[in-house]
């Protein structure tokens, strides 16, 4: 059998995919950690820096690291909607790899608002690149489909993480925690205040 030559294009768009790969991180909890200063884009194509734009109130991440963690991001949202939560959710889709950071973000912001309503592209803030990378290294990114949800205080700390796939018990749990992080903040601030 004779064998065929390689094709050069076939090798430099296998050498690309295999870069752009992201090496996987291990899990780890970051409770008690700051959430890392990074920047993305909304949907809206604004610059917004994590966690200073959101500095002054709780607010809830909800990370996914492929797209296929969608699903479960879905079901926390619904969840969410349903306890009527009071703290502002913010989806943050952390794109790993140097390939898709600059190849790629046009299409891949372009496909997630083909499949967002206009009025919530300002609660998707995505990341690339360095800032994805920080983020990853976080929590981790075993377990890729499940979506990471932070409840994050005032200062940006991580006061409540869930990495398991959507629970209504853990639901009901991140809720308790919202509400007990905003009271105890809110008589923080009023201490200081005085």
């Amino acid at each position: 059998m004779k064998r065929r030559p390689l094709n050069p294009a076939a090798m430099l768009a296998g050498l690309l995919v295999l870069a752009g790969c992201d090496t996987a991180s291990p899990d780890r909890d970051p409770l008690g950690e700051p959430f890392p200063e990074v920047l993305g884009r909304d949907l809206d194509d604004r610059e917004i820096s994590l966690p200073g734009d959101r500095a002054g109130a709780p607010w809830i991440a909800m990370i996914g690291y492929v797209q296929a963690a969608q699903f479960d991001i879905d079901r926390w949202m619904l969840g969410m909607l349903q306890v009527e939560a009071e703290v502002p959710v913010v989806e943050i889709p952390a794109v790993g790899g140097w390939f898709p950071a600059t190849f790629l973000q046009e299409t891949i912001d372009d496909g997630m608002r083909a499949g967002i309503p206009r009025e919530s592209w300002d609660g998707v803030i995505t990341l690339y690149g360095d800032d994805a990378r920080r983020v990853r290294d976080l929590t981790g990114t075993g377990q890729p489909r499940n979506a990471r949800v932070l409840l994050l205080d005032r200062e940006g700390t991580i006061r409540w993480f869930w990495d398991e796939g959507y629970s209504p018990a853990r639901l009901l749990e991140l809720v308790r925690s919202e509400e007990h992080t905003s009271e105890l903040q809110s008589r923080q601030y009023l201490v200081c205040r005085l």
